[in-house]
C-alpha cells in the first residue's frame, strides 16, 4: 500500500439554510454537504472522486484545502493537522503548507485574473511565499509555461487571449509554481472540448510521473477518471459508498448506485451491448436527507434495513470498501 500523504476522517461540513422575514433571519435547517467521510490520497497517487452533481465533490476539496471551514473530522497532511497549523503555526509554516497544498478550479476564465498578464499570474505566488529569489522569476515562468505545453512569449498575453484548454494550462502552470506535493483538481476538463480533454488529461498524467504530485482528481467524467486515477471514491448525497482500485471497481462494483453510474459511461463499440440501469426519481434534497441509506429511494435492491439503518463503510476484498447491507450478494 502506498504511504498516505493525505488522509481524511470522519469529515463533516454543513451549511445552514434560514428563512428571512422583513427584519428578521431564522435558521430552518442545514444542507449536508459532507456528512463524516473518510478517505486517503497516496503520495504520487491519483484519488477520483466522482458522483452527481451537487454530492458534496467540490466542497470536499476546498475543506480538504481549508477554503471552507469544516464542522468536525480531521484533514491529514503529511501526519499534520491541516486546520490547527493554518490556526496556531507560525506564519513561516502556514505558508510552507499552503505551497504544498494547491487547486486547479473548474472554470479556468473564472479563476484567473483579467488584468493581469499570464507573467504576472504565474508570478503572483512567488510575490507570496518569496520562495523564489526575484531575478529568478523569469526563467521560472517560462520553464513553467514550457512544461505544460505554452510558449515564452504567452507570458506577455492576457487571459482572454487564450482558448480554454491553454487558460486551464494556465491554471496548472499557477499551481506548480509553488511546487505542490498535492494538487485539487476539480473538473479541469470538464469546460473543454474532447481533444483539448485528452491533451490535459496527457498533461496530468505526465507531471506526476516527472514530479511525484499527489491528486485528488473531482470528477463526473467516469472514463477521465478511469484514464488518470488510482483509487476512486464514489460519493452520493455527502456520503463516500465506494472506495477501490480503479481497474477493480470498474471491473467489478459492489454497490448499486456505483453500478448505475458505469451504466451511464459510453462504450467506444457499437457492437457491444450494454444495459443502461435508469434510476427512478430525483436525488433527494440534501437538507433533509433520507433515513437509513440515503439511496434507498432510488435503490432497486432495498429492503426495510436499507430504510432503517445506515450501512457502514466496510472492507470487502483488498483495499475495497462498500457501503451497502447486499454487498456480499454483488460480490
Amino acid at each position: 500500500m502506498v504511504e498516505p500523504l493525505l488522509q481524511v476522517k470522519d469529515l463533516v461540513k454543513y451549511f445552514p439554510v434560514y428563512q428571512r422575514g422583513i427584519l428578521t433571519r431564522k435558521k430552518v435547517g442545514d444542507v449536508h454537504a459532507i456528512d463524516k467521510i473518510s478517505f486517503r490520497v497516496g503520495k504520487g497517487e491519483t484519488l477520483g472522486l466522482v458522483g452527481e452533481s451537487g454530492c458534496g465533490k467540490t466542497t470536499t476539496g476546498k475543506v480538504v484545502l481549508e477554503l471552507e471551514q469544516k464542522d468536525s473530522g480531521e484533514v491529514l497532511f503529511e501526519g499534520k493537522d491541516v486546520h490547527e497549523e493554518l490556526r496556531r503555526a507560525p506564519r513561516a509554516e502556514k505558508l510552507a503548507l499552503r505551497r504544498n497544498m494547491q487547486m486547479v478550479f473548474q472554470n479556468p476564465y473564472g479563476s484567473l485574473d483579467p488584468r493581469m498578464t499570464v507573467f504576472d499570474i504565474i508570478s503572483e505566488p512567488f510575490v507570496i511565499h518569496k520562495h523564489i529569489p526575484r531575478d529568478e522569476w523569469q526563467p521560472r515562468v517560462y520553464s513553467l509555461l514550457k512544461m505544460v505545453g505554452l510558449e515564452e512569449y504567452h507570458a506577455e498575453r492576457y487571459p482572454h487571449e487564450f482558448s480554454g484548454g491553454q487558460r486551464q494550462r494556465i491554471s496548472i502552470a499557477r499551481a506548480l509554481a509553488t511546487e505542490p506535493k498535492f494538487i485539487v483538481a476539480d473538473e479541469p476538463v470538464s469546460s473543454l472540448d474532447v481533444s483539448i480533454r485528452a491533451q490535459i488529461l496527457n498533461l496530468l498524467e505526465d507531471l506526476q510521473k516527472r514530479t511525484g504530485i499527489s491528486f485528488l482528481y473531482i470528477s463526473h467524467d467516469l472514463s477521465s477518471v478511469r484514464q488518470v486515477s488510482q483509487h476512486v471514491a464514489v460519493m452520493y448525497l455527502g456520503k463516500i459508498f465506494e472506495y477501490a482500485p480503479v481497474n477493480q471497481l470498474f471491473d467489478k462494483p459492489l454497490n448499486p448506485y456505483t453500478m448505475a453510474l458505469l451504466s451511464a459511461v459510453p462504450i467506444p463499440d457499437p457492437e457491444t451491448k450494454t444495459k443502461r440501469i435508469i434510476l427512478p426519481g430525483d436525488v433527494p434534497s440534501p437538507v433533509n436527507p433520507p433515513s437509513g441509506c440515503r439511496f434507498h429511494p432510488r435503490c432497486p435492491y432495498a429492503a426495510d434495513i436499507c430504510r432503517a439503518e445506515e450501512p457502514p463503510l466496510r472492507e470487502l476484498g483488498s483495499d475495497h470498501l462498500v457501503a451497502c447491507h447486499f454487498a456480499e450478494k454483488f460480490a
